[in-house]
């Protein structure tokens, strides 16, 4: 392969059209296990008032079990990743779905705080192994010229967990209390792992990263994994903290789920757009994300006392932050650093890095600054992942390489 990533810059690799009628029916249904992963992690965000008055803690400790959720996968995912190398992906997924489950189950039951939060981090084992064998799996089901597309697609439920999962458990957190909320949750984990074994078909092992070992220099890995690191951190700086920045802005708490609503639709319109463009001008693509990022949490921060205002740029950087998965995802496994799965884990956990950073800054800032705070600091975040992205041509290129 050429290595200089301007040879990139001159041609784009054909793209086949057509993904065949099992690869679609595997892709949907490792969309549906995103869908349950990430609706379980981020669950407690449309619930931290409920939650907070419960355990009688502040709202930013609540928020800490976010926190916790994300050290432990950012902890775990490379490890995990190494260890479990050899093993058959199928039955792995079944696992991490079941652990989601059990970590959902632990936490609609906890008695304590305590307890809360050691489901919680059940929740992180499984949600170590998980996303850094999906990326993975969806790139084996496909051809080549096609992983950016199958990448996408398993990804949508990321977006539809937003804008549906996360939404809807708000909302019947809000009617009937927050533990009903996390025992569906429960539920949706135990009926997914059964149409999983039965619809998932298994895939080709790759023992390539059977050490997780990743080829750190002149493949552009470590620019990526930087860049996903700052976004997620832009992202769950003021994110994990937006239903009380959105009451404090004169939003009732009833209508906390329906604004997620909003923001979870406006994250599938980004994901869309992402699979237009990742697989042809992924460079250009992700440089135009991260900078309507940049603009919606800039925005916001001027204007966190007009909720009218905050609610569109809020709709905004959740557009630009559901198009991201598929291109820092893509572009680790592009650059050929390792196995697709070692590529999986290192973005799994730089991600979880980014949410776990990000929910404890989150935390201070709002204390200390308010919401002004967060929504600040979330934008000069994004706006060095702009930068990064700019001058690190070999990490994103402006085309893909073409395949041999």
């Amino acid at each position: 392969m050429n290595d200089d990533p301007r040879s990139s810059e001159r041609t784009a690799p054909p793209v086949a059209k057509n993904i065949s009628i099992a690869s679609a029916i595997g892709l949907g249904t490792l969309m549906m296990s995103t869908f349950v992963a990430i609706t379980t992690e981020i669950l407690p965000v449309g619930l931290l008032p409920q939650m907070s008055t419960e355990f009688r803690v502040d709202e930013s400790v609540i928020g800490l079990v976010v926190t916790l959720y994300a050290v432990v996968v950012a902890i775990l995912a490379l490890p995990l990743t190494a260890w479990t190398a050899r093993l058959p992906r199928k039955p792995l997924l079944l696992v991490s779905i079941g652990g989601y489950g059990l970590s959902s189950l632990i936490v609609a039951i906890a008695p304590t705080f305590v307890l809360l939060c050691v489901g919680r981090a059940i929740g992180g084992v499984a949600h170590a192994l998980f996303f850094s064998v999906v990326a993975a799996y969806a790139s084996r089901l496909v051809p080549r010229e096609l992983v950016g597309r199958a990448i996408a697609i398993a990804f949508a439920g990321t977006s539809l967990g937003y804008v549906l999962g996360v939404p809807l458990a708000t909302s019947v957190g809000a009617a009937v209390g927050w533990r009903a909320g996390f025992a569906a949750m429960a539920g949706a984990a135990a009926i997914l792992v059964l149409l999983a074994a039965t619809l998932l078909p298994p895939v080709v092992e790759d023992h390539r990263g059977s050490d997780a070992r990743i080829q750190w220099q002149g493949t552009g890995i470590i620019a990526v994994g930087l860049a996903n690191l700052l976004v997620f951190l832009a992202q769950y700086t003021a994110y994990t903290y937006i239903a009380p920045i959105l009451i404090r802005a004169g939003l009732p708490t009833s209508a906390v789920g329906a604004c997620l609503l909003l923001f979870g639709a406006a994250g599938i319109v980004g994901l869309w757009s992402a699979s237009l463009f990742v697989d042809r001008r992924p460079r250009a693509g992700a440089l135009a994300t991260f900078a309507v990022l940049a603009v919606g949490l800039g925005v916001a921060a001027v204007a966190a006392d007009s909720l009218v205002v905050l609610i569109v740029a809020a709709t905004l950087w959740s557009a630009a932050f559901g198009a991201t998965p598929s291109y820092l995802m893509t572009a680790a496994i592009r650059t050929e650093s390792g196995s697709p799965d070692s590529a999986g884990a290192l973005v799994n956990g730089s991600s979880n890095l980014g949410i776990a950073g990000g929910a404890a800054l989150g935390s201070v800032l709002l204390v200390v600054g308010g919401p002004v705070g967060t929504l600040v600091a979330g934008s000069a975040l994004a706006v060095a992942t702009v930068v990064l992205v700019a001058v690190a041509r070999r990490g994103f290129p402006a085309v893909p390489q073409a395949e041999r």
